[in-house]
This record gives structure tokens, C-alpha cells and sequence, in this order.
């Protein structure tokens, strides 16, 4: 009885897990269409991951001022990404991962001010364009201090169950990662505005760091040479491209053997990567946004397959404890324990899953006329969804 009720509630955890994926695809589908329709729902009434995919689409739909006006809210939710981090961990470790309301991502808010900037330079709002690239910079800075002590925390954690690190290491074998929470295109996009607002100290700081994340990119560095010799850029243009989707996440469940109490099941998401058509024509590389995900994603994948044991494994323990008290009422709680052990075990596969996969970029040289143009480009599935040219200073 106790294995069909289990069984009975797995089949039903992952349809749920179903619905979520099925839900994100849907949206996917939708920008790949051109379809940039955001939620009617009020700004106070979503959820962090209803403003994400809303900011987007808003900013998609040329509707500048509501898209900053999403991202804006986000950020007041979310004042200190990594504790709303480690909230994430918290409270799953009591209820089941996709149950609690969605934490987002260090990177998450790396990449709200990254669209914020385009929002308003497209309003020619080039004052609070300046207040979001400074807030980013400091925000980057604290989030890289965290993100060491994460990395560090976890070593310790892991070191301590072979078997946990083996399903951990497996399930991320063929990814690459950054050694550092960044964002290159949110650095040189900065570089770029305060190059052309004529303020070459900061444009040295912001393209410098671009540089060092991308030392292979040759456009950087003909930036960060100009600002370094003080000359204002003229007739240029510099386009960004958002290329394909970024990582999602599907759920994958594990069993571990414990003497006494026998095998205890356990969840935890998976990564798998979306298929892109490759780099535009003389376009480079400026951020691989799958590094970018898997920088993060890699150290809370520690503590969500740790959690999700540890939880599992006690409530097994308790499950165990009910079946054989001895009491008239043992099945009964046994039943109850096995259904809150089950619908407990669920773990989180929600992302912003409109992010791209890659962001590439082209400068060039264009005579006839003195002014400088940002271009933003969105292609999906080889076919361009988006396209608007903004004019600089």
C-alpha cells in the first residue's frame, strides 16, 4: 500500500515538473515567434519570474518605460541577491523545491540591469542609465565576494559524501564554467556609454573588465585603446546580438541506501543546453551565457542535491518511525508520512528561460555621418525576432 502511495504521488510530482517545463516552453515558443506579449496582471501581483519574462518582453515590444518600470520592481524585491540566494536553500529545505515562491539568480539580476541600460538609452535617458550601470558595477562586486564563500562552503560539504559528489560531478561533467560571477556585455555595454559621454576614466575601468573577461575579443580592445588615448569614438556602430535561449533545467531523481531504513529517494534539477545556429557573420563573442548560468548554477547544485538528501533521508527516518511504532494508528501515519516525504521531494526547475544562450557583438566603421548607433538584435532558431537601433550621444 505504502509503494503504491508513493508511486501513486511520484507520478504526480512529475507531472507538476511537466507543467512547469511544458509552461516555459510554451513562452520560448512564443519569442521565437515574435510574440512579446507580457501578463496583464498588475506589477504588484507577480511573482520575480513574472517580471523577468514580462521586463523582457515589454522591452521587446519597444515598451521601454513598462519594461523598466517591471525591472525596477524586481530589483526592490530584491535588494541583496545572495541572501535572497540563500533564502532559496532555506526554505526548500523544509517544502519541495518548486513550492516556494522563485529565488532568482545572482545572474538574474546581473542581466536586469544589462536590459534596464537598453531601456533607457532607447528613452534617451542617459542620467539613470548612468545610476543603473553604477549600481551593477558595486552589485558585481559584492556578488563576487559571496560567491567565493560559497565556493569555499561547499568543498567542505561535499568532501564529506562520495557518493553525493559522484551524482553531482556526473550531472555537470560536460560543462563550462566561468571561475567568477560576471556579466562581459553588461561591463562593455557601460564601456561603451561612458565612452561616448566623453568620461574616459570610467570607460577605462568597465572596458578594462571587459577585456579581462574577454581577452579574445578584438572590439573590447579597440574601445578600451580609444578611451585610453582619450579619443571619442565617431561613426561607429556597435551591434548586440542575442542569440538562442539559455540553459533550463528538468528534474532528475536519485536513490542512496541507508542501513535501517533502506533506499531513500531524492530530487534535484538537471541542466540541459538549447541548440543554437552559431555566430552571426563577423560577428565575436561577448558573452556565453551557458557559462554564465553554470558559474552559479554548479555551487547551488551542491546545496540543493545535499538539501534535498538530507531532507529526504529524515523524513525517511520518520517514516520508518510511524510504520513501526507499534500502534493501532501506525498505518495511518505511515500513509501520512509517506505522502508528505513524496510531496516534499519536488525540486525547482524554473528559470528565466528567455535569457539567450549567447550575446555576440559587431562594431564597425561607417562613413557619412558623425553620430554613434547602438543596435540590438534578437535571433532565435536562426530568424531574427527583434531588431531597434538606438542613436548615442
Amino acid at each position: 500500500m505504502r509503494k503504491i502511495i508513493c508511486f501513486c504521488l511520484f507520478l504526480f510530482l512529475g507531472a507538476c515538473a511537466s507543467t512547469t517545463e511544458s509552461y516555459l516552453n510554451n513562452i520560448q515558443n512564443n519569442f521565437a515567434n515574435g510574440n512579446f506579449e507580457a501578463s496583464e496582471k498588475n506589477v504588484t501581483e507577480q511573482n520575480n519570474l513574472d517580471l523577468l519574462i514580462n521586463g523582457i518582453a515589454l522591452f521587446h515590444a519597444d515598451k521601454y518605460k513598462e519594461s523598466d518600470a517591471e525591472f525596477e520592481e524586481f530589483n526592490k524585491r530584491n535588494l541583496s541577491e545572495t541572501s535572497s540566494s540563500i533564502s532559496r536553500e532555506a526554505t526548500g529545505l523544509l517544502l519541495g523545491g518548486g513550492v516556494n515562491s522563485y529565488k532568482p539568480y545572482m545572474m538574474d539580476s546581473l542581466f536586469v540591469s544589462y536590459y534596464q541600460i537598453w531601456d533607457l538609452l532607447a528613452l534617451s535617458d542617459w542620467a539613470n542609465a548612468r545610476v543603473v550601470i553604477n549600481q551593477s558595477y558595486a552589485r558585481q562586486q559584492n556578488m563576487s565576494i559571496e560567491y567565493k564563500k560559497m565556493i569555499e562552503e561547499n568543498k567542505n560539504k561535499i568532501s564529506e559524501n562520495s557518493e553525493l559528489n559522484e551524482i553531482i560531478d556526473k550531472n555537470t561533467a560536460d560543462w563550462v564554467a566561468f571561475t567568477d560571477i560576471m556579466n562581459p556585455a553588461l561591463m562593455y555595454l557601460s564601456g561603451i556609454y561612458f565612452l561616448n559621454d566623453g568620461d574616459f576614466d570610467n570607460a577605462i575601468t568597465y572596458l578594462k573588465r571587459a577585456n579581462g573577461m574577454m581577452p579574445e575579443n578584438t572590439f573590447i580592445k579597440q574601445d578600451l585603446e580609444m578611451a585610453q588615448k582619450r579619443i571619442a569614438p565617431k561613426n561607429t556602430t556597435w551591434q548586440f546580438i542575442d542569440s538562442g535561449f539559455a540553459p533550463r533545467l528538468r528534474e532528475q531523481n536519485a536513490g542512496i541506501f541507508l542501513p535501517n531504513i533502506g533506499m531513500v529517494y531524492f530530487s534535484f534539477s538537471e541542466p540541459y543546453l538549447n541548440d543554437d545556429f552559431g555566430a552571426p557573420q563577423n560577428a565575436q563573442l561577448l558573452a556565453n551565457v551557458d557559462a554564465m548560468f553554470m558559474t552559479e548554477y554548479r555551487e547551488y547544485q551542491t546545496n540543493e542535491v545535499l538539501r534535498s538528501f538530507t531532507s529526504a533521508a529524515s523524513k525517511a527516518t520518520l517514516q520508518a518511525t510511524m510504520y513501526n511504532s507499534g500502534s493501532d494508528s501506525a498505518p495511518i501515519l505511515g500513509i501520512l508520512s509517506s505522502i508528505y516525504t513524496v510531496a516534499s521531494s519536488n525540486t525547482d526547475v524554473r528559470t528565466w528561460a528567455t535569457l539567450p544562450k549567447y550575446i555576440y557583438v559587431i562594431r564597425k566603421n561607417e562613413s557619412g555621418t558623425l553620430k554613434n548607433n547602438l543596435i540590438y538584435t534578437r535571433i532565435i532558431n536562426g530568424r531574427i525576432t527583434d531588431n531597434k537601433q538606438i542613436n548615442l550621444k
